[in-house]
């Protein structure tokens, strides 16, 4: 796992393109408060920020959404799925999802602990400044194989009450304001998009022939690629390619797999695959298209599906 050493550097990774300039009126809101009263209080900013860096830690998006304001919670909502994935990493600044471990320090404040199959990170929560129905954190990061604290990160995170609960508001001296820039985050994964749908046309491809070597015949349907829901496979459930990628959708795109010719039985039998951005403009831009031949081609076509004459890819 890796954690940056520099709080500048690190505070920037997390706050690139996701946030704009808080006002200076919610900084003057700030007053120090006890610290002890708000560790033990269950339902204070600290126990909000605690359920937050769990829910990131699992990359789990509804409980996530819970500590999101009214306004961002909808944007985060339209967000393509990794974008909300990726927007959650931020939090703590780790890959993949991880399994969460809630202790308390001495002083009675929460430290999170993710462990993921890359490495694992504890975060420490500092105590809240609160001040009316604003309260600003001090939250410790660091490598959680690391004793001597060398890659410790502090990051101020503030949380604003709406309706009598926490939600997020800030991080360090800045606004979470995912209405502003949720294109630009959708904008981000969909390329990221694109290449995944690249690579899983050729990976139905493959499977598609792994399934006629063995059947003699080819599949009906991409359901008959995926893995069984009880037994061994068989040819209508053939174990070939993952579970979600069987159903024809994954990473923003839907997948549309047709035998070409009145059979799909013996050699000759061809079929066409093509890969199509669910949401246009948000996850992904270009179609994309496998012929009968087995070129791979794609093109911008306004989220319509492919077609044999679209450019060839490289």
């Amino acid at each position: 796992m890796r954690l940056r050493k520099n709080t500048v550097t690190a505070a920037a990774l997390l706050l690139t393109a996701l946030l704009v300039p808080l006002a200076s009126g919610a900084c003057a809101q700030e007053s120090s408060a006890n610290p002890a009263t708000q560790a033990a209080s269950p339902n204070g900013p600290s126990a909000a920020l605690r359920d937050v860096l769990t829910a990131a830690c699992s990359q789990s998006q509804n409980e996530f959404a819970r500590f999101l304001t009214a306004r961002n919670k909808e944007s985060f909502s339209r967000m393509a799925p990794a974008a909300r994935v990726a927007f959650m990493k931020r939090f703590v600044l780790l890959n993949e999802p991880g399994t969460p471990a809630v202790t308390a320090n001495p002083a009675g404040r929460p430290m999170v602990r993710c462990d993921t199959p890359a490495g694992a990170a504890e975060i420490q929560i500092g105590g809240a400044d609160t001040r009316d129905n604003v309260a600003f954190l001090t939250v410790d990061l660091r490598d959680a194989t690391d004793s001597s604290g060398a890659s410790a990160i502090q990051v101020n995170m503030g949380l604003v009450r709406e309706n009598g609960e926490w939600k997020i508001l800030s991080l360090g001296l800045v606004l979470l304001d995912l209405p502003s820039l949720e294109l630009e985050w959708d904008s981000a994964e969909a390329d990221k998009n694109e290449q995944a749908a690249i690579e899983s046309l050729k990976d139905i491809a493959e499977a598609v022939e792994k399934y006629r070597r063995k059947y003699t015949r080819l599949p009906d349907s991409l359901s008959s690629l995926g893995p069984p829901l009880h037994g061994p496979q068989n040819a209508e459930a053939a174990d070939l390619i993952a579970g979600d990628l069987a159903t024809g959708m994954k990473n923003g795109y839907s997948f549309r797999y047709v035998i070409v010719g009145a059979s799909g039985l013996g050699a000759p039998a061809k079929f066409e695959i093509a890969a199509t951005p669910l949401n246009y403009g948000r996850t992904g831009h270009r179609s994309f298209f496998r012929d009968a031949a087995g070129t791979l081609r794609g093109a911008d076509r306004q989220g319509a599906v492919g077609a044999a004459l679209d450019p060839r890819l490289p």
